[in-house]
């Protein structure tokens, strides 16, 4: 067999000649693959177009934009800085939220309009019997005041959402008679009240109190006082001065020895001043514990020391002692009688704003859930709402 002989040609190399081959080949291949390229090119427009014609070009590129979310939001605006808490139930310690409750403005004058509001601050074992009542007297005055409530911690509020009450209760603790953390729950509602900038006012109440005046009158009184209403006198007594432990000396001597009511209404700076408190407050939690009862004289003894001029020495809320014993007289539904309530508005005298008044108190206490109906029957006559 004989094998086949390929004849070359003088001074050309095989090799050459095969790479010429291949050369011309490439050319075809990308030809194709252009044409394929422009195919598909055509194809995606024509897709594209059918596609804008029906559901427009927005909603395509909305799809393709990639929505990026900031890890950290800044406030962009002072609205940011100003707006209170739409929650009340935050999970700041009361060391971070006495912390941020402190913080105040250097400039005096708001670059914003502002219309001060009372802060009404419950201190309560759980239910407010009396909120109907409280309901009527805050009605159509939106905007004017604040609500906060200080539960035991296991309490569940349940108003209902039209209810001014409803989602007012704040981070609570147990709160003892006499004792520290009374006072700590008392910081902690004006601490949380202090959050919102345009609370001026701080009224300390309980779930047995009731408004002796309608809402314009008490707002009044307290928006045009110059001075904050915390009860502070010297007792010499044994349930005064009695109480002193010489070991509070020298942040405290005897002769600033103060006694006074636990429920108290202070401005915004001293509510201030009472939150941010680290001087005082070790002494009395170390040094006045029961027989001393603490709630009595951290608060009125503080303000003496710190603040005497701004304090118009006397207690807002009324109660009767007349009946004797550790505790005021509680009342009941038999005692609301028409003859009662000329007896507990008459006959008062005091000074406001060092001049004479008949108006001393603007509310009393203490009364029991059974007095909700016969209050509310005689408010109109006799409170003014």
């Amino acid at each position: 067999m004989q094998s086949r002989v390929v004849p070359v040609e003088e001074g050309k190399d095989p090799t050459a000649a095969t790479r010429t081959s291949q050369s011309r080949a490439l050319p075809q291949r990308l030809l194709k693959l252009l044409v394929l390229f422009l195919v598909l090119c055509f194809g995606f427009s024509v897709v594209s177009i059918y596609m804008i014609k029906r559901y427009g070009a927005q909603s395509l590129v909305s799809a393709a934009t990639p929505t990026l979310v900031p890890c950290v939001e800044e406030p962009s605006s002072l609205e940011r800085w100003i707006k209170p808490p739409s929650d009340l139930m935050h999970t700041m310690s009361d060391k971070e939220l006495f912390w941020r409750a402190s913080l105040v403005p250097r400039i005096k004058k708001y670059p914003f309009s502002r219309t001060p509001k009372i802060a009404f601050m419950f201190l309560t074992k759980g239910p407010l019997p009396l909120a109907p009542l409280w309901e009527r007297f805050f009605k159509g005055h939106e905007g004017l005041y604040s609500i906060y409530v200080h539960p035991l911690p296991s309490f569940q509020a349940k108003f209902p959402s039209s209810s001014v009450f409803y989602k007012r209760q704040i981070p609570s603790q147990v709160a003892e008679w006499g004792r520290m953390s009374m006072c700590d729950a008392e910081k902690r509602l004006l601490a949380n009240a202090l959050l919102d900038i345009s609370n001026e006012r701080f009224v300390l109440l309980s779930e047995s109190c009731v408004p002796f005046y309608n809402f314009s009158i008490i707002y009044h009184y307290l928006s045009k006082s110059r001075y904050s209403f915390m009860g502070a006198f010297d007792d010499p007594g044994p349930f005064g001065r009695g109480r002193y432990n010489e070991n509070m000396a020298p942040e405290v001597n005897i002769s600033q020895w103060r006694k006074g009511s636990q429920w108290f209404e202070v401005s915004r700076k001293l509510a201030i001043q009472i939150v941010e408190d680290t001087t005082y407050y070790p002494k009395f939690a170390e040094f006045c514990r029961p027989a001393c009862y603490v709630d009595e004289h951290y608060f009125p003894t503080m303000l003496t020391i710190r603040a005497a001029n701004q304090i118009a020495n006397r207690s807002i809320t009324w109660v009767d002692w007349s009946r004797g014993g550790p505790h005021p007289a509680t009342f009941g539904r038999a005692d609301i009688t028409e003859d009662f309530m000329k007896r507990v508005l008459g006959g008062q005298s005091c000074l406001y704003n060092d001049q004479p008044s008949s108006i001393c108190s603007l509310f009393a206490r203490k009364f029991a859930p059974s007095t909700l109906e016969p209050l509310l029957l005689l408010a109109p006559k006799f409170l003014g709402f």
